[in-house]
Formats: C-alpha cells, structure tokens, sequence
C-alpha cells in the first residue's frame, strides 16, 4: 500500500500557516477568512474545492487525451456550500464543479466516451463523495451542457 502525499502545516500567527509540500515546491500561507482570519491567504474550504476542482479537471485532461480529442483547453469554478449541522456547528453539505470546454461539442467526436468515464479517474472527488455530494457539469465553448 503506497503511504500517498506528506504535507506538513505550521502556524505563523493566529489563524495563519505555512503548508510545506517538500523542497521541490513554494510553501502555500493559508489563513481563515474574516472575521476569524485576516483573509492573507486561501482558507481550508478553498483548499477542498480547489483540490475536488484540479483532480477533476486532470481527469477530464487524461480522458480527453486517451481518446484523442482536443478540447482547446479545461477551466472550471467550484463551489461549496457550508451550513451548519445540528449541533451549530458549519459543515461543507455539497460541492458544485462548474467546467468549460474551449472547443465546441461538435469538434469532439468522442466526447460521450470521455464525459461517461472522466469522473471515476479521479482520486480526489470520488474518495470525497464518500461523506460530501459532489455535483459536476461538463459544457463546451458555446456553452451548451454536455453533462
């Protein structure tokens, strides 16, 4: 069984930390929104959705490229909601994956193959849909909904 990634957080200050990926990458500062935080860096909910939102838009890249269609390029916005649990206290009840295509549906040939399997490459937003629904549209550059 492969151990997977190490990171390592350290606080600076209050609500402020340095995540340390290792020597080869830049440490990331993150820091709690206000008025917790001072807001100096992304907060813990953005590093969730960024990270369901990359793997996705990796995946959907590695699909594209297995079944060779050239989608001009992969950009998405995700969105979390938070609300709070019967104990008062905030939770993250869903996550919204928003891509977009550069190329229209037409140019892509076999985008129906790519859009039924893209999903289940993903490391991330399928172990995270264990405990939080994960909602995600595919549309091209005409913006039509593929999925």
């Amino acid at each position: 069984m492969d151990a997977g990634p190490t990171i390592r957080i350290t606080q600076v200050d209050a609500y402020v930390f340095t995540v340390d990926f290792g020597a080869a990458l830049p440490a990331l500062v993150t820091d709690e929104a206000p008025p917790i935080g001072g807001g100096t860096g992304p907060f813990p909910e953005q590093i969730l959705i960024s990270g369901v939102a990359n793997c996705l838009c990796a995946s959907l890249v590695f699909a594209l490229g297995k079944f060779r269609q050239d989608a001009r390029g992969v950009a998405a916005e995700a969105q979390c909601r938070v609300e709070r649990n019967a104990e008062g206290r905030l939770r993250i009840t869903g996550i919204d994956v928003r891509i977009g295509l550069g190329a229209a549906a037409a140019e892509m040939p076999r985008i129906d193959r790519v859009l039924e399997q893209f999903e289940r490459f993903c490391t991330v937003s399928e172990s995270v849909k264990a405990g939080i629904p994960v909602a995600v549209s595919v549309t091209d550059r005409d913006g039509t909904r593929l999925t």
